[in-house]
């Protein structure tokens, strides 16, 4: 039974060994960026990225005696 798996699994391997290897490269700059970042916009956007992710568990927490209370009849 081994080895039926193992020619299995070389007949599914073989197309991708014989793929071209895709050779990736990153982007690196050395020169700053275009625009800088003001105090009021990174203000803005950590305080809407917390409230983002923190609202909707604070409005649970909150709200969570009228979860309890739900009845399960409705």
């Amino acid at each position: 039974m081994s080895g039926f798996l193992r020619a299995i699994s070389r007949i599914r391997a073989a197309p991708v060994l014989r793929a071209p290897t895709i050779s990736q490269r990153a982007n690196i700059t050395s020169r700053p960026a275009k625009g800088t970042v003001g105090t009021t916009e990174t203000v803005v956007g950590l305080t809407l990225f917390s409230l983002a992710v923190l609202g909707p568990a604070g409005w649970v927490l909150a709200n969570l005696e009228n979860y309890k209370k739900r009845d399960t009849a409705e």
